[in-house]
């Protein structure tokens, strides 16, 4: 069934990398230096928060790099706190489909060093022979970080992140690192941004095996983006609804998109990228409720859970204003349904591709 899926990963690949250059408003030859990123102004009329989660952190940060154990010719990225002197929590991020160059999202990866933790890039082939070598690139890149910088990764907390197909990815992944290699023991979470199709890899259990059976301590967000047309919401529900996390320890975030001051905050499928938008959708939306998370699953503060997993606080839904106009609070749930019809979308729920077909509604 895998192989059927080649020629509509190809499609979606095009598609993908047309989203994430093609229409970027940043060329590839024109991406902010590492001098200017760190200071830039967001695009739109509303700037980064200055205090509170969100905001920027008071790190340097440093970069190492390392040739990819499954990937011939790219690297490994660790970001992560210049001058630490003790390991520090990590964030294993996987990227999308078009996403394999770090320059994609190097704001996110920045932001948590600056914060004062470690994030690991693994690229993975967007043109790949297989699905199960993709989850392989992936997984042995982050093991091998994690195995070779002891000095800087902190295993017994980490959090696993990822975007569209690194979405689904991620939720085999975590499971793999939390229960064979037990990562996350004194804290571990997930956050999922339009994911795309979940498979498992290398495992005799099921996806809803798997599902059943994350380690209690477990905490999770699932975000979906209103303009989305990639990848069915359904996707999203039917993983935050069969996972074993409770109800107080993961939320579901709907984000709608904003005109504020005549400039668009668009919630379509290329969010969050720093390469076609960098905006207060990244920083609000994004950076703040994964600052947050962090905090909360990490140190147990418990302001940081009304952020992260408020279940509709203020303090979670609430989005800024600029004079006047205000962009569109965030809608959490912890029973979502579906708000299209799967015809909307280039990725279906209901497709006979999809490995967990069962559990569509």
């Amino acid at each position: 069934m895998r192989k059927l899926l080649y020629t509509r990963v190809v499609v979606m690949i095009m598609f993908m990398t047309t989203s994430a250059c093609s229409e970027s408003k940043y060329d590839t030859d024109e991406i902010p230096s590492p001098q200017t990123t760190a200071t830039n102004i967001l695009q739109g009329p509303i700037q980064k928060p200055a205090t509170g989660y969100g905001s920027d952190g008071s790190y340097e940060v440093a970069e190492i790099d390392f040739s990819n154990p499954q990937y011939s010719g790219t690297q490994v990225s660790i970001f992560y706190p210049k001058g630490i002197t003790s390991p520090k929590p990590a964030i294993f991020f996987s990227h999308p489909f078009g996403g394999e160059d770090k320059d994609y999202n190097i704001e996110l990866y920045k932001f948590i060093a600056r914060k004062g933790f470690v994030v690991v890039f693994v690229p993975y082939r967007t043109i790949d022979v297989s699905i199960d070598h993709r989850y392989q690139t992936l997984w042995e890149g982050f093991i091998k970080a994690a195995t070779d910088y002891p000095n800087i990764i902190d295993t017994q907390k980490v959090g696993f992140m990822g975007h569209s197909f690194g979405g689904g990815a991620s939720i085999d992944l975590a499971y793999k690192a939390f229960t064979e290699k037990g990562w996350g023991q004194n804290g571990r979470f997930l956050f999922t941004m339009a994911p795309w199709y979940s498979f498992n890899w290398n495992s005799p259990l099921s996806t809803q095996q798997q599902l059943q059976s994350f380690p209690a301590n477990t905490k999770m967000i699932t975000q979906v983006y209103d303009e989305d047309d990639v990848n069915d919401h359904r996707l999203a529900i039917d993983i935050f609804k069969n996972i074993n996390i409770s109800n107080a320890e993961k939320d579901f975030i709907y984000f709608r998109s904003s005109t504020v001051n005549g400039y668009n905050y668009v919630t379509d499928h290329a969010m969050p990228g720093s390469r076609k938008a960098f905006d207060a959708l990244d920083y609000y939306g994004v950076y703040r409720l994964l600052d947050a998370m962090i905090d909360y699953s990490f140190n147990g503060n418990s302001n940081a859970k009304n952020v992260a997993l408020g279940n509709g606080s203020a303090a979670q839904i609430s989005m800024p204003s600029y004079n006047g106009q205000a962009m569109a609070p965030l809608e959490v749930t912890d029973n979502p349904t579906p708000k299209y019809p799967q015809g909307k979308y280039q990725f279906q729920c209901g497709d006979s591709t999809n490995p967990r077909i069962a559990y569509c509604n």
